[in-house]
């Protein structure tokens, strides 16, 4: 049984608090930009360590046995790349519902989707074909006092205005060198 991520009667007035002091902040300063950061660190046998603010370190394709793509103790990296888009959307499904003052029950996200693997950082089958994801499927569970047009417009305007989905569908310049 999933606990409710908000208390059945409505949201709380902490969490409103901050909502409203968010969008607050935005209206002040609409072109505000906040530059986020990762360290990862290699680590040897294909698990490195990936350092964000003070927090303890997040671990990304371990491996016990130091194969690539076995199955292992902690993501792998594009495993992560669901994980952060999955949570981003649904803390944006979250904090848009407390705005409206919309009480959620529970709120699950499920992401799929199929990877080619044969290419993989060049290192394989380098005959042309997609490398990384063509597709990812996201399906939302809520369980909400609020009817189900309420709650599509909710999820469609929390995936319009997700950071992580529109840098995953949005062309992202990305300036890769050597130090």
């Amino acid at each position: 049984m999933v606990s409710p991520i908000l208390p059945p009667s409505g949201t709380t007035p902490a969490a409103k608090t901050a909502i409203d002091a968010l969008i607050a902040r935005g209206k002040v300063d609409p072109t505000a930009v906040r530059t986020l950061r990762c360290r990862t660190v290699a680590e040897g046998r294909f698990r490195q360590l990936n350092y964000i603010r003070d927090l303890p370190p997040q671990a990304v394709m371990e491996s016990e046995t130091g194969s690539l793509l076995s199955e292992t103790l902690a993501p792998n990296a594009s495993e992560a790349l669901l994980a952060a888009f999955g949570s981003c959307l649904a803390v944006g499904i979250h904090a848009n519902a407390i705005a409206q003052r919309i009480p959620i029950k529970t709120l699950e996200v499920e992401l799929a989707a199929d990877i080619n693997t044969t290419a993989v950082w060049g290192a394989g089958d380098l005959n042309p074909k997609t490398i990384g994801f063509e597709t990812i499927q996201v399906l939302v569970r809520i369980e909400a006092d609020a009817p189900r047009a309420l709650l599509e417009a909710l999820v469609a305007h929390a995936s319009l205005w997700s950071p992580v989905a529109n840098t995953l569908h949005n062309p992202v310049h990305l300036d890769v060198s050597l130090a």
